[in-house]
């Protein structure tokens, strides 16, 4: 079974930038999509950011697509949210999750991944 670890969090001033990365082990990540959600207190889990499997494809959410990109090394097995221009409303637990496809579609919903990390907390101060 898969596992994953996500790691990069912390805290940082408004503006700045900061890179999550997801470590995968018991598993390749060159047959999921992965995708990066976020969950502030008091709000529901939101989709951040996908990747295909191929690595070739990317979605995000609206409100991040020009500050936020996500990428994939298969061969370090690895995925990674480089995050730019950051805002206090981005301030969340941010989970990596995983999904078996060869499909290059989006995939939005939580429910469509059954692999999930711990989760790492981001802090944005203004």
């Amino acid at each position: 079974q898969m596992k994953l670890v996500e790691s990069g969090g912390g805290l940082v001033q408004a503006g700045n930038s900061l890179r999550l990365s997801c470590a995968a082990s018991g598993g390749n990540f060159s047959s999921f999509a992965v995708a990066w959600f976020r969950q502030a207190p008091g709000k529901e889990r939101e989709f951040v950011a996908q990747v295909t499997y191929s690595g070739e494809i990317m979605y995000y959410e609206d409100s991040v697509k020009d500050r936020f990109s996500i990428s994939k090394d298969t061969a370090q097995n690895r995925v990674y949210l480089q995050m730019s221009s950051l805002k206090p409303d981005d301030t969340a637990v941010y989970y990596c999750a995983a999904r078996r496809t060869y499909s290059s579609g989006r995939y939005y919903y939580a429910t469509s991944y059954n692999i999930w990390g711990q989760g790492a907390q981001v802090t944005v101060s203004s």
